[in-house]
């Protein structure tokens, strides 16, 4: 189990140690236990033990302890405060051991009953979750096979599939991100099941769609993602502008997405849906996964914009200027060269301006509406036009001092 030592794991390993100290079974449970077995640093850690919430209270303290999910058996452990210069120790949650009663809302258990470590690996969604380890003894304990599913490369749903996804419809979705961003292969019977209850995804949260949706798209598998999202039929659900595209656009939006680099979330859409989708659906597409409203107008944004790079070396420097210098001029390029499959002659004039110094690309303007107004103009219909003008005369080289464009307003009026 490969994992680089750092203060959460510390304080991960003395939660179990305190757990055990007061003579109970504790394990790191899921995740944690998946990315170390990957090579990879576990983001966080979570605990699992025999121990009530109320136990868990007793051990750790009230003043240490959080009671927020205690319904479902989980108490947060806060970490010790962190001394000066160190990294920052997040809360951990403890689990008690557990088994689920029926789920009417195809997301939370109506009831708990608290269980054994075996039966509580059972209750939860794929094998490459359902492993715990034992950090004192580095020992992993595996009871749904997870292990070799994890060296096959393989996303399966622990017993019936369809009893995982009557429990939480979202594990549907999550089948498809874990396969995408893994380079894993889904199970074909869990497979199977997620393409015929698909539209059960309907049940659950915008929200929560959205979530899993973000972690998809900006990760750098997102191509493979959006061939399982076709192929299982969830595409429809969470990308609707591409739920009807054939194999050709298809395979278009999947390479366009993959020559991205580290994209923000809005790029990643944007590349995703542009050219099967106008800038306004694309947007709504957004909202309706509950994305900001900052990150549904910058997707549009960035797919209006994209088509202006390549005639950006022929344009004026005024026209290209006032949408390169924004937050998502760069944005828009990436777009294009991704579009284009390689730099072009216009995005080239785009990136070489977009690393001049912030005060050559967007210089302070030389006149604004105070100045006019000191100059005995009321403000009217004209205003913003003949301030317009102004910036352009300045951005195009024609003016460079607030004298000269003082003299341009005079003679203008």
């Amino acid at each position: 189990m490969t994992e680089t030592n750092s203060a959460q794991r510390d304080f991960a390993l003395e939660v179990v140690r305190t757990l055990r100290g007061a003579d109970h079974q504790a394990l790191w449970a899921g995740g944690c236990v998946r990315d170390a077995l990957l090579g990879k640093q576990p983001k966080d850690y979570d605990v699992a033990t025999d121990a009530t919430p109320d136990r868990v209270r007793e051990v750790f303290g009230r003043r240490r302890t959080l009671a927020i999910g205690a319904s479902f058996g989980v108490i947060t452990v806060l970490g010790p405060k962190p001394k000066a210069g160190s990294p920052k120790i997040d809360p951990i949650e403890v689990a008690t051991f557990r088994t689920d009663g029926g789920y009417a809302d195809g997301r939370r258990p109506e009831s708990v009953s608290y269980t054994t470590a075996e039966h509580d690996a059972e209750r939860r969604d794929f094998t490459i979750n359902g492993l715990f380890f034992d950090p004192v003894e580095s020992r992993v304990i595996d009871y749904v096979g997870g292990e070799q599913d994890l060296r096959a490369g393989v996303v399966r749903a622990i017993g019936e599939a369809d009893r995982r996804f009557d429990e939480d419809k979202l594990r549907m979705l999550r089948a498809v991100r874990f396969a995408a961003t893994l380079g894993f292969r889904v199970d074909p019977e869990t497979m199977e099941a997620v393409g015929r209850r698909a539209a059960e995804l309907t049940a659950v949260s915008a929200e929560r769609i959205g979530a899993e949706t973000r972690r998809m798209l900006v990760d750098t598998h997102r191509s493979e993602a959006l061939r399982l999202l076709s192929e299982t039929g969830l595409m429809a659900l969470v990308l609707p502008p591409l739920g009807g595209a054939d194999a050709k656009t298809l395979a278009e939006r999947r390479a366009v997405a993959e020559r991205l680099s580290a994209p923000t979330l809005e790029l990643a859409l944007a590349a995703c849906l542009d050219q099967v989708a106008k800038p306004e659906a694309i947007a709504a597409t957004a909202r309706a996964l509950r994305f900001t409203t900052k990150e549904s107008q910058a997707a549009a944004w960035i797919v209006r914009h994209a088509p202006l790079v390549a005639g950006a070396a022929e344009a004026p420097w005024s026209a290209v200027q006032p949408w390169l210098a924004t937050s998502h001029g760069a944005d828009a390029v990436a777009l294009a060269e991704a579009t284009a499959g390689a730099a072009t002659e216009g995005s080239l004039y785009c990136r070489e301006r977009l690393a001049w110094p912030s005060e050559r690309l967007d210089p302070p303007p030389l006149l604004g509406g105070a100045e006019l107004i000191a100059l005995g103009m009321r403000p009217g219909p004209g205003f913003a036009e003949l301030i317009g003008r102004v910036r352009a005369a300045q951005l195009d080289g024609e003016i460079e001092t607030a004298e000269q464009a003082v003299a341009l307003v005079e003679g203008q009026r």
